[in-house]
């Protein structure tokens, strides 16, 4: 591959991606004190398996290899003819800062459209303000927030709006 290119991946991916994203999260989770006895089903805590079962529900993820190294990850669901959601936005450590983030942003938002998307649909957590100012910078708005009962998470919902002419 070469230096940023971004692929499609299928359950052969299934390790690096969970191991890219528990690692790209690990600093979320320490910053806001989650662990997996509070947040099990947070992004720090991914495995495998989460990657095998999204997959077989139709997500599909992107891999982002730097010089052949794995550097970031996305995932986007079809949640419905007019909405997709983009989930599991993944940059390693040491390739933040660098636009690759906002590659993968990028990409799976080309794909939804593609996909006949009227928008896309982001998580993020209501306290990592740093994180919804980026989406904000990429043409994300906040429209609404949901709360996990069984942890600590509060999740705001922030929307890309595609503008048809």
């Amino acid at each position: 591959m070469k230096e940023g290119d971004i692929r499609k991946c299928d359950s052969r991916d299934a390790e690096t991606l969970s191991g890219l994203i528990s690692e790209a999260f690990a600093d979320q989770a320490e910053r806001f004190g989650l662990d997996c006895r509070n947040a099990l089903r947070h992004p720090s805590n991914c495995r495998p398996d989460w990657i095998f079962r999204d997959l077989n529900r139709g997500v599909v993820y992107y891999l982002l290899e730097h010089n052949d190294t794995p550097a970031g990850a996305v995932a986007l669901e079809h949640v419905s003819s007019e909405v997709c959601a983009l989930a599991q936005l993944a940059v390693s450590d040491e390739f933040r800062r660098q636009g690759f983030g906002a590659m993968l942003v990028r990409h799976g938002l080309t794909e939804a459209q593609r996909l006949g998307a009227k928008r896309v649909h982001a998580g993020v957590m209501v306290e990592d303000l740093d994180l919804k100012a980026w989406f904000e910078k990429l043409g994300f708005g906040e429209k609404d927030f949901r709360e996990y009962p069984q942890s600590y998470l509060r999740e705001a919902i922030l929307i890309h709006e595609f503008h048809t002419r």
